[in-house]
């Protein structure tokens, strides 16, 4: 099976093959969903997932989120989207284990859950903030309620990042 080098379906429109290695559809999906959610109002965020609070916790001080990935790691896990959040300049976390990877993609989908929720907007390329809203939130969440989640993630300096 041959690939075209682009796509013209309407999902897509104008994505070229090398859009698709760093992970353009699913983060044009987020910002979709942010942008959605912004004109029709935001979805309840009281059920959100153990995953969503603890990365709304790990956000609670910066804001900021960026949905990433090495389209050239070895390890198929390794270039799967993840979510990193910064935790202060020049540190931030990493919600990807290439041991776990079911619950890697449980925190790529609680990123959805905080977009659906309203919680989050989307800015440029890959880089995402909570809302005031999002702020609102996470400083109504206590760590020992989302401790164990937050364990998972992996810590990053500014070199890494």
């Amino acid at each position: 099976m041959v690939l075209q080098p682009n796509f013209s379906d309407d999902r897509s429109s104008g994505l070229s093959w090398e859009d698709m290695g760093v992970g353009a559809p699913t983060i044009i999906g987020f910002a979709r969903l942010c942008s959605n959610v912004l004109a029709r109002g935001n979805v309840s965020p009281d059920d959100l997932s153990v995953e969503a609070r603890a990365l709304l916790f790990a956000a609670r001080d910066r804001g900021v989120i960026e949905i990433k990935a090495s389209n050239n790691a070895f390890d198929a896990i390794d270039r799967f989207l993840a979510v990193y959040v910064e935790v202060d300049p020049d540190a931030g976390l990493v919600f990807k284990r290439k041991v776990d990877p079911a619950r890697t993609i449980r925190f790529l989908d609680a990123f959805r859950e905080l977009c659906g929720a309203g919680l989050v907007f989307h800015h440029l390329y890959r880089e995402f903030s909570l809302t005031s809203d999002g702020f609102q939130a996470a400083a109504s969440i206590e760590r020992k309620d989302v401790e164990d989640a937050l364990s998972f993630a992996s810590t990053l300096d500014r070199h890494e990042w």
